[in-house]
């Protein structure tokens, strides 16, 4: 049974879904079944996730185009969730296409130059909202380096300490933490449009 927080939480997310489409941006190999993107996607249905055929791949363009196929089919501007290889090629877009991407929700993602596409990912403001969730021991990005990419994104870091790379393999299943950090990037985005 959920606690009535737990239930506050989902029902704020779901009525945001009126006005924003939440797009899941999986990593390298997708999110398996019990990954906290898959949790959450079968826990509420306004979800929406990139699809492609080639997950075992680093190909940013490729991620780049997945995620824009989908946007084009998005009637309202989206919050995408990208997790590791996913976030990067999140805020590619977000740049790309500034109209259809409302915030960024980017978890763990991975160091730009363990794939040789740190000319591919921008190194300025994203323009948009958006929470930069980092550990302080994840394999694919140091602390240090999460954080900096924060400040020239001018995300939100939060800091959830030694949790690895946020995946299944470090304990993360359901992550209802997770969902908070989302609902707090909502209010901001849900914010920043009504100061415009």
């Amino acid at each position: 049974m959920k606690s009535s927080y737990h239930q506050e939480t989902d029902q704020t997310l779901e009525a945001a879904a009126e006005r924003y489409d939440f797009v899941l941006v999986p990593g390298l190999h997708d999110s398996g079944p019990e990954h906290w993107q898959t949790c959450w996607q079968n826990h509420q249905p306004f979800w929406r996730r990139v699809v492609q055929r080639n997950w075992n791949t680093p190909d940013i363009d490729l991620w780049i185009s997945s995620i824009t196929r989908l946007l084009l089919r998005c009637p309202r501007p989206a919050i995408l969730v990208g997790h590791s290889f996913g976030a990067l090629a999140s805020c590619c877009v977000a740049v790309e296409l500034p109209e259809q991407v409302a915030g960024l929700m980017l978890v763990a993602p991975a160091e730009p130059m363990k794939f040789e596409i740190e000319d591919r990912v921008p190194t300025r403001d994203l323009g948009i909202p958006s929470m930069l969730v980092a550990s302080h021991n994840d394999p694919l990005m140091r602390f240090s380096r999460a954080s900096e990419w924060a400040a020239i994104w001018h995300s939100n870091l939060v800091d959830i300490g030694e949790a690895g790379h946020i995946n299944v393999e470090s304990g993360f299943g359901p992550w209802r933490y997770g969902l908070d950090v989302l609902l707090e990037l909502v209010q901001q985005i849900d914010a920043q449009r009504a100061a415009k």
